[in-house]
């Protein structure tokens, strides 16, 4: 079923209007629902879906809350990150991943990711953890050099639905006494095959905690804000359930200072009726991923995403890498075709972390990759013939600049 919607002379980066007008009744009656029984904060939709989606996790506990960023902060805070720790996590991915350890009262400390996946490097871990620490002699935690702080935690980030290589991130977690929050916002339903314990894994499974976001773009998305916060550890789990009530344990009585970050009965109903459709949809995003890698095989100038052999990813994006990724984009964007960057400047490098005191080349990796990422059209309901429009404007913009340098060193 086409949207009634969309213009068929363009190919929108992201479409949220067809998904919703093929669910609309189911969706529609979640509301009914609501009006019906008045329970628009607490009751069974939440408890319903806390339930299905830690099962498709694979975890005994699930949390709902308000949103992705309320799903980090409040995981940093329950695992026992402490006011003043010092976190690691990588600089190429989202504001929120470092938003999230400094409004916990903690540090980022960023360590360069691994090319292929644009996912925390774990060599560049281990590197970190043994020459720009020392170790504490009473607590065998790891001091960073450069900020003179307890490193306690990482988050290693499951960028575009891939995730990131766990099994040494958890072995150097191990030996270093780390908290490890994975960050699966973009990674509903990716898998990893743990070679550690011989079978594979779901996102959200396999560190101490893990925050998800359900924003209305994701592979799983609400109409509106929600995240959530999966562990097998039922301590975190209550910790969570605080933390989001304004620390209460029971009305009116509040063990802790907490905040306000519950998640809505109406979007937790939503968010139940599509993750019946979850695992379709990802089949389709796989399917489409395929595709583009065939059709863009022939352009060498693109350089296509990489599934490594321990994951299967879902991706959330489809991000190829460009040298001159501003120029295709231009063109791509002339042709009606819809892009996105995700993401043009890394956190190390951003003004609202000045303060921390990082510099151009201090992670050449990530810093290399901000400056040529360009995410293609990617959602369940795109078509054969759109992904051949995106193939043949990329093909003819590279078969221009082509002619162009030629024509140049002609005239010279």
């Amino acid at each position: 079923m086409a949207s009634m919607t969309q213009n068929p002379d363009t190919v929108p980066f992201l479409d949220l209007v067809t998904p919703h007008e093929e669910l609309e009744e189911e969706l529609v009656s979640v509301f009914r629902m609501a009006l019906r029984r008045g329970r628009f904060s607490g009751g069974s939709m939440i408890a319903r879906f806390e339930a299905d989606f830690g099962m498709f996790c694979g975890t005994t506990c699930c949390v709902g809350v308000a949103s992705g960023t309320d799903a980090l902060r409040f995981a940093l805070l329950a695992v026992g990150i402490r006011r003043g720790d010092a976190v690691i996590t990588t600089p190429h991915t989202f504001m929120a991943t470092a938003e999230a350890i400094t409004q916990a009262g903690a540090w980022p400390e960023f360590v360069d990711i691994d090319a292929r996946s644009g996912n925390l490097d774990p060599s560049k871990l281990e590197e970190f953890l043994e020459k720009a620490c020392w170790i504490d002699a009473k607590t065998g935690c790891a001091i960073s050099k450069r900020s003179g702080r307890m490193v306690s935690g990482v988050i290693p980030v499951h960028l575009y639905g891939q995730m990131a290589d766990m099994d040494p991130i958890l072995a150097l977690s191990r030996r270093f006494n780390l908290k490890v929050v994975e960050d699966a916002c973009q990674a509903h339903g990716a898998a990893y095959f743990s070679r550690q314990d011989d079978c594979w894994k779901r996102a959200g499974s396999i560190g101490d905690a893990a925050a998800f976001s359900f924003y209305p773009s994701k592979n799983l998305g609400a109409c509106g804000e929600a995240g959530a916060v999966t562990t097998n550890d039922e301590t975190i789990a209550a910790k969570i359930r605080m933390l989001r009530e304004h620390g209460q344990n029971q009305k009116y009585m509040h063990d802790i200072e907490g905040y306000n970050g519950r998640l809505d009965a109406i979007q937790a109903g939503i968010l139940s009726v599509k993750l019946r459709y979850l695992p379709v949809w990802t089949e389709q995003r796989r399917e489409h991923a395929r595709r583009y890698g065939q059709l863009l095989q022939v352009i060498l100038e693109i350089q296509r995403p990489e599934e490594l052999a321990y994951g299967k990813a879902v991706y959330h994006l489809y991000v190829v890498r460009v040298q001159d990724r501003d120029a295709l984009q231009r063109e791509l964007t002339q042709a009606g075709i819809g892009t996105g960057v995700h993401y043009p400047m890394p956190l190390h490098l951003q003004k609202a972390y000045a303060r921390l005191g990082y510099a151009h080349g201090d992670f050449p990796v990530a810093e290399r990759v901000a400056a040529e990422v360009l995410s293609l059209p990617m959602y369940p309901q795109l078509t054969c013939e759109q992904q051949d429009r995106v193939a043949e404007a990329c093909r003819g913009h590279f078969q221009r600049s082509a002619g162009l340098r030629v024509a140049g060193a002609v005239s010279l």
